[in-house]
């Protein structure tokens, strides 16, 4: 499964709609993104550049992409950010194999 950090924010029109009729968006999302196999690891609400954070366990990059859209073309988010993660494992593979790869920088 891998593994991903997605960061979003809200429009003023969603901020709205919430203060009206206050909702659980993360609990209710991660519960539409189960329906593809995806998993909720953790959420958080959160100060600064983005609104919510959550960590989510899925399937493979496509599956979480077609999720990801839906979720922003919905127009509840003006901005999104995806950051996809390894475990210390998966790192540790990504370093050994890098000493296999032969690469040379221009000009050498």
């Amino acid at each position: 499964m891998a593994h991903y950090l997605v960061q979003a924010s809200y429009t003023s029109g969603s901020w709205a709609t919430q203060i009206k009729d206050p909702q659980n968006r993360i609990e209710q999302v991660g519960k539409m993104f189960a329906a593809k196999g995806i998993k909720f690891l953790c959420g958080f609400y959160s100060f600064g550049k983005y609104d919510i954070c959550f960590i989510a366990e899925g399937p493979d990059n496509p599956t979480m992409a077609s999720a990801l859209i839906a979720a922003g073309a919905g127009g509840a988010l003006s901005k999104m950010h995806t950051t996809v993660l390894m475990t210390p494992e998966e790192g540790l593979e990504a370093i050994k194999a890098a000493g296999l790869v032969e690469y040379r920088p221009p000009g050498s």
